[in-house]
């Protein structure tokens, strides 16, 4: 079938009664620039390899992690060695590099091979720190038999199981990488639910159903339902939001700002002129908004900051109103942050053992004359960098602390040298996001370990008490002890607060009525296993 025909067929119906393929429609508005999972470093590109592509084990709706090509496994008492034991079940996508073309089956040799090319520096892969210092890359992997793998850690790692979930960790087969080379990008060839079949770069991906996918749902039948995925690549909102309307679309992942007021109410539910036109799905998205302060001492710029104080930066955690910017900013989609840095969605959030930052004004301009700048006297103007996106949300938060007595100038600058700025600890005070590269807390925590580099410790914050509870953490495996230490260094975060936590996000969908079966996951992966389309 010509691309052209296909594109047609998947996209021109807009009658459902007329059109008996199971065909989901969506658009990426970000692009990708590969389908290798060694290089799935942003969500668009996670979305669509996640369809090609399966993991050893995998998080479920409530982010607890679960088989996936393993069927289960054994920890070691000293928690080092980690013995998986594989389906036999599965088989790669069929491809001219085997022989007849024929995809072979999976095997423990596979998995070592896909974590040692994740690691090998002639890879470049994005996704190789998963492993650094914690896996030697000849000895820490080892294929004991065709099903059983084994993974050896140099010192316990709890959170490693939460890494094997994440799409860096994809089981890819030698063959194909090794004829492809770096076009491998282009080629993919993995174990999901979905096989390529066309990809026209900036316009359209179609994926097919894989026939031999290994999953059952559990009445028997094989997984997926749908016959077919086209993901277009439409980098304008506006246009994918009146595809939508128009029945081109099946989904939608959030909503432009500018519709935002058009199709939600200020507390965050579909208005009802569009019942019934469109379905709204939200869940917690374990992505956590902040202001971060640059903490590091050594540097001059820090040295003379007002924001070297800890009241002072008290005050401005206490100084604005987060309901408030929740609701009229954000139609209140995702909830205020008022319970510290690790976000609602993960196992161990608790907002009775962690209490963040609500507004008290009061509480505020009495830090600040504490830090020796009362009604705001003698403190300088404040420079927060932030990108044009979250332009809004900085100019609401320097109004509102501007009443405390802190004036803040907003200079809105590009991602990509907000990004560069951050890295190279020049950003003083900053807006940033940190979305979990796995479901554990510790994905946030390491944000503030003291040996870490920027990044993940953008804000250079050091605090030997913490960092020994962090390396304490890491290697005790009762989970209820674990996510006390969690706690207790989160408590430890709000007393310091090298941050500004704003809000915790929420994974926002619109589906066309006749979608069903979506589930949603607190890392917004777009999951299509169990997804049909009511024609």
């Amino acid at each position: 079938m010509g691309f052209g025909i296909w594109i047609l067929l998947s996209c021109s119906c807009q009658s459902r009664t007329t059109h008996p393929q199971q065909v989901f429609r969506c658009n990426i508005v970000e692009g990708i620039a590969t389908l290798d999972p060694a290089f799935a470093k942003s969500q668009a590109i996670i979305w669509a390899v996640h369809q090609l592509y399966s993991t050893l084990v995998e998080p479920d709706s409530q982010m607890v992690i679960r088989p996936s090509l393993a069927t289960r496994w054994e920890e070691s008492a000293d928690h080092l060695t980690y013995t998986f034991y594989l389906r036999r079940d599965v088989y790669f996508h069929d491809n001219e590099a085997f022989p007849s073309g024929k995809g072979r089956r999976l095997t423990a040799q596979d998995v070592v091979y896909s974590f040692r090319r994740l690691m090998d520096p002639a890879t470049a892969s994005p996704g190789a720190w998963v492993f650094n210092g914690k896996v030697d890359p000849e000895k820490g992997f080892k294929a004991l038999n065709d099903s059983v793998f084994q993974l050896t850690l140099l010192q316990p790692f709890h959170p490693i199981l939460g890494i094997l979930s994440m799409q860096y960790c994809s089981i890819v087969p030698r063959e194909v990488v090794e004829k492809h080379g770096q076009d491998f990008r282009r080629h993919p060839c993995g174990t999901g639910p979905f096989l390529f079949h066309q990809w026209e770069e900036g316009q359209a991906l179609i994926l097919h159903r894989n026939p031999r996918y290994f999953e059952k749902d559990a009445q028997g039948r094989s997984l997926p339902y749908l016959d077919a995925v086209k993901m277009t690549f439409l980098d304008n909102k506006a246009t994918e939001f009146l595809l939508f309307r128009q029945g081109q679309l099946d989904f939608m992942n959030d909503l432009d700002a500018s519709f935002k007021d058009e199709v939600l109410t200020k507390t965050g539910q579909l208005k009802k002129k569009w019942a019934g036109k469109m379905v709204l799905a939200k869940s917690p998205y374990l992505n956590v908004e902040y202001l971060g302060f640059l903490l590091d001492s050594s540097k001059t710029a820090v040295q003379q900051s007002p924001t070297r104080l800890k009241k002072v930066r008290q005050a401005i955690n206490y100084g604005f109103d987060r309901v408030k910017l929740m609701t009229y900013l954000r139609n209140s989609i995702g909830t205020p942050a008022t319970a510290g840095f690790v976000p609602r969605g993960l196992p161990s959030f608790s907002a009775e053992k962690v209490k963040g930052y609500s507004y008290d004004p009061s509480l505020a301009r009495q830090l600040l004359a504490e830090a020796g700048f009362p009604q705001g006297r003698g403190l300088p103007e404040l420079r927060l960098l932030t990108i044009p996106m979250y332009a809004d949300l900085a100019n609401y938060i320097a109004n509102q602390v501007q009443e405390i007595g802190v004036r803040i100038q907003v200079e809105v600058v590009q991602k990509s040298l907000l990004l560069e700025q951050t890295a190279k600890s020049a950003a003083g005070f900053f807006r940033g996001t940190w979305i979990a590269d796995y479901p554990d807390a510790e994905s946030y925590l390491a944000f503030f370990y003291g040996k870490n580099p920027a990044p993940p410790n953008y804000t250079r914050y050091a605090n030997p008490a913490y960092d020994r509870l962090y390396e304490q953490a890491l290697q005790e495996t009762n989970d209820s002890l674990r996510y006390e230490m969690y706690q207790a260094m989160d408590r430890m975060i709000v007393e310091d607060a090298p941050v500004v936590p704003v809000f915790y996000d929420e994974a926002v969908h619109f589906l066309q009525p006749w979608v069903q079966g979506m589930q949603d996951n607190g890392l917004n992966i777009l999951e299509l296993r169990h997804v049909k389309i009511n024609n």
